[in-house]
């Protein structure tokens, strides 16, 4: 496989709302600085979207995607006025943050992967960028320290069997303040507070696309990020509470299965196999 730098071979358009001069802007452009030290890829980033101002960048990729836009399409925006994560949550999109969505056209068993790919790849880059060690909430929330620093969604369109494409939305905190936010002030994080340091969020952006790009890779060559991801997952071995809709279960997390399940033992003894759910440890909000 041959890995080509996108900032020699693949196109990058800017799209900024309001219209700013583009040469002023490159210093503060993270997109521009990652590109410029280079970021080797295949797929991912073949094209990149960059905003000051969208409502949703899932939305647009969504619509982009409708419209026959091409697998590896990356649509990033320096703020959301409608930013949203799992189950219809706001997610709070502040500028200096990284907040885009990324299209994918895989098979079906690539699907499957898909949300375990996304969180490990969070996870790689935030080491190899801040001397911090995250760690995987399932099935999906990166948290350092207990506080939430990043967040994944995949929303999917399907004909039948055969998947039309996948939406993969990663939000991370870099430089969020929290205190300002008190909605969520006991739960989230940002890295330079935890960092106790500033982080090159173009450094966190190079590294992520790179990332993902190589999990993605392998899994259309048939292998899984589910071995290195299960190893990350905090909630293994905890007592939590899972809610679904309107039904609430608690029990201790006491694995995964082969399809990155959370295998949750309830107090009768009896093991469930939660597909979905929001999880949060017990007597304590998520």
């Amino acid at each position: 496989m041959t890995l080509i730098p996108i900032a020699q071979y693949h196109p990058v358009v800017f799209h900024k709302i309001p219209p700013l001069n583009f040469v002023n802007k490159m210093t503060s452009n993270p997109v521009s600085q990652a590109i410029r030290k280079g970021i080797f890829t295949k797929t991912i980033g073949n094209r990149f979207l960059y905003y000051q101002e969208v409502g949703s960048t899932m939305d647009d990729t969504r619509r982009l995607a409708e419209e026959g836009a091409e697998e590896g399409l990356v649509v990033m925006a320096e703020h959301q006025t409608s930013g949203r994560g799992r189950f219809g949550r706001n997610w709070v999109s502040g500028s200096g943050n990284i907040h885009l969505s990324v299209l994918f056209r895989p098979t079906l068993e690539v699907l499957r992967e898909l949300t375990m790919i996304s969180a490990v790849s969070v996870v790689r880059a935030i080491r190899k960028t801040t001397a911090l060690d995250p760690r995987i909430k399932w099935p999906n929330d990166v948290l350092i320290g207990g506080k939430k620093v990043s967040g994944v969604l995949v929303e999917t369109a399907a004909s039948g069997t055969e998947i039309s494409y996948a939406v993969v939305g990663i939000g991370i905190n870099i430089g969020l303040d929290t205190t300002s936010h008190p909605e969520i002030s006991d739960i989230a994080g940002c890295l330079e507070d935890l960092a106790s340091a500033p982080v090159a969020r173009d450094e966190v952006l190079r590294q992520l696309l790179i990332e993902l790009d190589t999990l993605y890779a392998q899994a259309r060559e048939g292998g899984s990020a589910r071995e290195e991801w299960q190893s990350l997952l905090d909630t293994i071995g905890q007592r939590v509470m899972v809610s679904w809709r309107d039904e609430t279960w608690e029990g201790v997390a006491v694995g995964v299965d082969s399809s990155g399940n959370l295998m949750l033992r309830v107090d009768n003894g009896e093991l469930l196999t939660m597909t979905a759910g929001d999880v949060s440890l017990s007597g304590q909000t998520s």
